[in-house]
């Protein structure tokens, strides 16, 4: 069984090496942390708190409820805002009703939870100071992403799925922008890392309804392609890292 340390350095070693070569993030950054409490985030976080003193980096945890689960989504920012005292470091606890900004957009409910989510990481980090917001997407994020737009059908700029580094918001001179240092490494890779460093984190058992075609991939489709090309992963990034310099 592999130790602590050398869990913790291989996933350290291999997002520094992603994040020094795409030019993610520099020493004395200011970092929004986008943490929803889920395993992924709780990982995000406690990476970026790894880093934040060889780096300078000034870092700040914002968690966006959004309405949706009643008493577990309020416990799930109580363990964030706990999460954030614990680490040191500053917390911002937001909130958005989204089926009331659903039906006011005419929209799904992902959609208008995922245009809440981002409008309020975009005031945040203009708010704090921060040139960049941190998500805790990872490379299994990535794939699925592809698959989801091959099964909708989809342009060609939609297999280029999750993108590492793109603007977020844009305030006068003011630039923010959005990366995911966590591409580099899979979900696997993140669940050896909580499980190895005993770190606590929430679930989000939405996340196990099939009936929704991205938990559909992520629990079933994925896995059984996974299993007959073990590589698909990294073969889709590479597929998206060449089209995106033909299509851009």
């Amino acid at each position: 069984m592999p130790s602590v340390k050398s869990v913790t350095l291989n996933l350290w070693n291999r997002v520094n090496a992603n994040a020094r070569r795409r030019q993610l993030f520099q020493d004395g950054d200011a970092i929004l942390l986008a943490v929803s409490g889920g395993p992924d985030s709780v990982v995000l976080l406690d990476y970026f708190a790894g880093q934040a003193r060889s780096h300078r980096l000034k870092l700040h945890v914002c968690h966006i409820n959004h309405k949706l689960r009643g008493r577990l989504a309020d416990a799930d920012a109580a363990f964030v805002k706990k999460l954030g005292a614990e680490y040191g470091i500053g917390t911002s606890i937001l909130s958005a009703d989204v089926k009331s900004l659903a039906k006011k957009q005419g929209a799904s409910i992902e959609h208008a939870a995922r245009n809440a989510r981002y409008a309020l990481l975009s005031r945040t980090a203009l708010k704090k100071g921060c040139r960049l917001v941190a998500t805790a997407h990872h490379a299994d994020d990535h794939a699925e992403t592809i698959i989801l737009n091959l099964l909708r059908g989809t342009e060609p700029k939609g297999l280029l799925g999750i993108p590492e580094r793109r603007e977020l918001c844009r305030k006068g001179k003011v630039r923010v922008d959005l990366v995911r240092p966590l591409l580099a490494v899979s979900r696997r890779e993140i669940e050896e890392y909580i499980k190895a460093n005993g770190l606590l984190s929430r679930k989000d058992h939405t996340n196990d309804d099939e009936y929704y075609t991205r938990n559909w991939i992520r629990r079933t489709l994925l896995p059984l392609m996974l299993k007959k090309q073990p590589r698909l992963r990294e073969h889709l990034s590479e597929l998206s890292a060449k089209l995106s310099r033909l299509i851009k």
